[in-house]
């Protein structure tokens, strides 16, 4: 699942491309040869780590049963085991909407609230609920539920950081300077 791309999420790219690339930002498609496509490519791909981070945040989410009222029991028992609502529907429904334009970075910051509040046991607790609900979702191998729910709350955190992260790091060229000019002297 794939927000959409908005102008926040794009404007860095058309920046890096104009100065990495030398494109002209109204240059047709039909002037472009084999190599600049190519280019394209290499800065779009290095630059879509928190627009990729925020789609695969949703996905995780999406492979949990849906908040509707078959999924009410899912949703009741990672409350009660987790011991926070922060994860509950209502409380992510506008973050989660947010992120399909593409900003994840508050159901991320919710994402990561929820999981420091959990104690081990809870954490423990919100595993097996959700390796549960996976397991009787998916065909996954003969692994443990806990062990499958650790690992999507694993990668759920993760993910979640890798778009605060995104958000915070700088694209621009006097960023990049900085950065060549501190490594450098080191």
């Amino acid at each position: 699942m794939l927000p959409e791309v908005r102008p926040h999420v794009s404007t860095p790219l058309t920046t890096q491309l104009e100065h990495q690339l030398g494109l002209a930002p109204h240059l047709e498609a039909g002037h472009l040869d084999v190599e600049r496509v190519a280019g394209i490519a290499v800065v779009a791909a290095a630059h879509s780590d928190g627009y990729a981070a925020t789609g695969h945040l949703l996905g995780l989410l999406a492979a949990l049963p849906a908040p509707t009222k078959a999924g009410e029991r899912f949703w009741s028992e990672l409350w009660r085991s987790s011991g926070t609502a922060y994860l509950l529907p209502a409380n992510i429904k506008s973050l989660v909407l947010r992120s399909l334009t593409g900003d994840g970075t508050a159901l991320a910051r919710q994402i990561l609230s929820a999981v420091d509040q959990m104690t081990p046991p809870q954490r423990l607790a919100a595993s097996e609920v959700i390796g549960q609900a996976l397991v009787e979702s998916d065909d996954f191998p003969d692994l443990k539920t806990e062990v499958i729910g650790e690992l999507w709350l694993r990668d759920l955190e993760l993910t979640a950081w890798r778009v605060l992260h995104a958000d915070r790091r700088s694209d621009d060229p006097a960023g990049r300077k900085a950065f060549l000019d501190a490594w450098t002297s080191v």
